[in-house]
């Protein structure tokens, strides 16, 4: 059976815990034995190295060294690292080894809650199959992204809240290796509420199941 870790922390405006028992109900629907804690401790256990999958809902928060030496070392030697919005693109701001794993770090959200467009760019993807585009309601993540991931959605910035990125194309869902590991990554679930959208949770279960070994 495959095993996942669900860790859960951070600020409490992205309803981690919420969202943690949300995925966890998801995941556990697809046949894996599924763990969810609080906080970071258990990113140092020795253990880390034999799951399936790893999934961190933490905004911002802190990180110690050993810890996140330890996750990198278990993603690169094959677990699968998988996530959405803050809780994995916005998560230890200061620590660049977890920004260069997940392939990229939130920066901004113009507007803050707004109507936005999702354009599925891989519709033969199997993450994406039988996903169109489609309206959103939700933060539009402006993020610095790595030009390797391989991008399954993006999001067009049209400039009403920030002139100067009208047209400005953004990657919304990616996926892409870190050493053996598979990393998916979802800028979509602001709040457990948005769980409740076809696509983002479609999106979202199907990337976390590819992620994991």
């Amino acid at each position: 059976m495959r095993e996942a870790l669900i860790a859960w922390g951070g600020w409490e405006g992205h309803e981690p815990k919420q969202c943690a028992e949300t995925v966890a109900g998801m995941l556990k629907e697809d046949g894996f034995a599924v763990e969810v804690v609080e906080g970071t401790a258990a990113f140092a256990d020795a253990g880390l190295a034999d799951l399936s999958l790893i999934v961190p809902v933490i905004t911002q928060a802190k990180i110690e060294k050993a810890e996140l030496s330890n996750l990198c070392a278990a993603v690169e030697g094959g677990v699968g690292l998988g996530g959405f919005h803050g809780g994995m693109g916005d998560s230890f701001r200061d620590q660049i080894a977890y920004h260069f794993m997940v392939g990229g770090q939130w920066v901004a959200h113009p507007g803050d809650i707004i109507d936005y467009r999702v354009d599925v760019t891989a519709p033969d993807d199997p993450i994406m199959a039988g996903i169109g585009s489609f309206d959103y309601r939700s933060e539009q993540y402006f993020m610095h992204v790595d030009p390797g991931n391989e991008v399954l959605a993006t999001t067009t910035f049209d400039g009403t809240h920030a002139p100067w990125l009208k047209g400005t194309v953004m990657p919304v869902a990616w996926k892409r290796r870190h050493g053996e590991g598979k990393v998916f990554y979802s800028a979509l679930g602001h709040v457990a509420a948005e769980f409740e959208v076809p696509e983002m949770a479609t999106i979202l279960r199907r990337g976390l199941n590819w992620a994991a070994r």
